[in-house]
C-alpha cells in the first residue's frame, strides 16, 4: 500500500488554536505557560524537545522549563531522553484526560479526611460551622464517587467508539 500523504497544517490556525485553548484554561486558573506548552505538544505529531516546543511558541527553552516541570507533575507530559543527548523530548500520555481527571483524585481524599476531622472539632453537625463542614465533605464523597463511576463510563465508552486498543487507555 503505498504512503498516503499526511495534510498540509495550516500553521497560522494551530497557533490560533494553541493559543486560545491556552488563554481558555488560563481563564479558569491554569497556569498560561503550562497551558501554551501543553496545547504546543498536544499539537505536534512527534514528540519535542524543550527548544523546539520554545520555537513554536516564540519563547525560550528556559521559558518552557517551568512548565514542562509542571505538566510532568500531574501526568500531563511524558519526558522522554532524547538518545545521545543530555536533551529531554516531550510527548503527551495516551488519554491524559483521563488519567489527571480519573486518576489523580487522591485531593479529594485528603480533602474529605480534613474535613472529616473538621467536623469532629466542630462537635459534628450540632452547630452550624460543623454543618458547613460537614457538608463540605459529604460533597467531596460525592464528588469522588461520581468521578469514579464517570471513569467506568469513559472506559467503556472508549472502548464501544473504538478510540484506543485499550478500554482504559
Amino acid at each position: 500500500m503505498p504512503d498516503v500523504p499526511r495534510p498540509t497544517r495550516n500553521e497560522e490556525e494551530v497557533h490560533l488554536f494553541v493559543e486560545r485553548m491556552a488563554m481558555a484554561w488560563a481563564d479558569v486558573g491554569f497556569p498560561r505557560m503550562a497551558g501554551r506548552v501543553l496545547f504546543a505538544v498536544m499539537s505536534a505529531d512527534e514528540p519535542l524537545t524543550a527548544a523546539e516546543i520554545g520555537e513554536r511558541l516564540g519563547v525560550s527553552a528556559a521559558a518552557v522549563s517551568g512548565a514542562v516541570r509542571y505538566l510532568t507533575q500531574f501526568g500531563m507530559l511524558i519526558r522522554e531522553p532524547v538518545k545521545g543527548s543530555r536533551r529531554d523530548r516531550y510527548r503527551m500520555p495516551e488519554n491524559p484526560w483521563y488519567e489527571v481527571t480519573i486518576t489523580k483524585t487522591s485531593i479529594y481524599k485528603t480533602f474529605i479526611d480534613i474535613a472529616s476531622g473538621g467536623v469532629d472539632a466542630l462537635h459534628g453537625r450540632d452547630t452550624p460551622a460543623g454543618e458547613r463542614v460537614a457538608e463540605m465533605r459529604d460533597f467531596f464523597l460525592f464528588v469522588q464517587k461520581e468521578i469514579d463511576s464517570m471513569g467506568d463510563r469513559w472506559r467503556a465508552w472508549r472502548a464501544a467508539t473504538g478510540h484506543g486498543d485499550r478500554a482504559d487507555a
